[in-house]
């Protein structure tokens, strides 16, 4: 039998929670030849074969999921030993790679990350703000800030802050418009928001939670293009309170009676977050969150 690495069991469990040898290739940041070379040296060393090629991508066979199994347990084992590595360093370095939110990670932490970056200079940090939930289960991020926190044991997650969410429009659209005095006045506007089928986590589905029946009439998948749009004139938008406050020329509408709230949470992977650069940006986050709490909070605007 030839030997095989723990390397090469790294490529496999890659394509087996991904099924495709770009999606693999991509997190492993290598090409899809190396990664079928490894997949084909696997099996010549096990002698068995561990996925089905097909058009749609690579399926595992009855061996191939056997094999999942040992190799996570493989994997967990390996990342207790560098946490347990780690932990006696005092130094914080390696890369981290944070997933976000595009409004909490383009209007609140964009301005602020620099400074840690600068006390960490051994840390090569990686800021992903695309709009669709990154993987944590398969290494596509070290740490990711989202709306909600799955309670399983994979995932260690820790509340960030509350934010709140208001109705906006600019100075000059409110004054060329309907008057806004109740929620029912909004369905003569109209309204700026997500597209509805690519809305990826319920807690931005925010018009339904207004009043039954108000939909978005101008969508897009990007709050950023959502608040140009706003400040622009197009229409109203639900914005978080720490994005909208930027901008002078927007007032917010019947803030005693529409007020959303959500929250931020600190999630990553149970193996991983006792590394030191997993508790640096941690702990960077929160605190900077909560010397901003009245940013997210917008108080002044409800009388609280």
């Amino acid at each position: 039998m030839r030997r095989f690495t723990w390397d090469d069991l790294q490529f496999f469990l890659a394509v087996a929670r991904n099924g495709q040898l770009a999606s693999a290739a991509r997190q492993l940041r290598t090409n899809h030849a190396t990664v079928s070379r490894r997949i084909d040296r696997l099996e010549q060393a096990l002698s068995a074969k561990l996925f089905e090629r097909n058009p749609r991508g690579y399926m595992l066979t009855a061996v191939g999921e056997r094999l999942v199994q040992s190799a996570e347990q493989i994997e967990r084992e390996a990342a207790n030993f560098r946490n347990e590595a780690a932990s006696g360093a005092s130094q914080v370095t390696g890369v981290l790679r944070l997933s976000t939110l595009e409004g909490f990670g383009s209007y609140f932490l964009a301005d602020r990350l620099p400074r840690f970056a600068e006390a960490h200079a051994n840390l090569s940090i990686e800021l992903v703000t695309i709009q669709q939930i990154v993987s944590l289960s398969r290494r596509e991020a070290d740490m990711s800030i989202t709306l909600t926190s799955p309670r399983t044991d994979f995932y260690h997650y820790e509340k960030i802050t509350t934010y709140r969410l208001f109705v906006y429009g600019t100075r000059s659209y409110l004054d060329s418009h309907p008057p806004i005095e109740k929620r029912e006045d909004l369905l003569a506007h109209r309204m700026i928001g997500y597209i509805e089928d690519m809305i990826f986590t319920p807690g931005l589905d925010y018009h339904r939670e207004i009043l039954p029946g108000l939909r978005a009439s101008y969508q897009s998948s990007s709050i950023h293009a959502q608040l140009r749009a706003t400040l622009k004139g197009v229409g109203l938008c639900v914005l978080p309170h720490f994005m909208a406050a930027g901008f002078d020329e927007l007032v917010p509408v019947l803030t005693r009676d529409i007020l959303l709230e959500r929250d931020y949470w600190c999630v990553s992977h149970r193996d991983l977050s006792a590394a030191p650069r997993i508790r640096a940006l941690a702990e960077f986050v929160q605190a900077e969150a909560r010397s901003a709490a009245q940013l997210f909070l917008g108080d002044h605007l409800v009388g609280a």
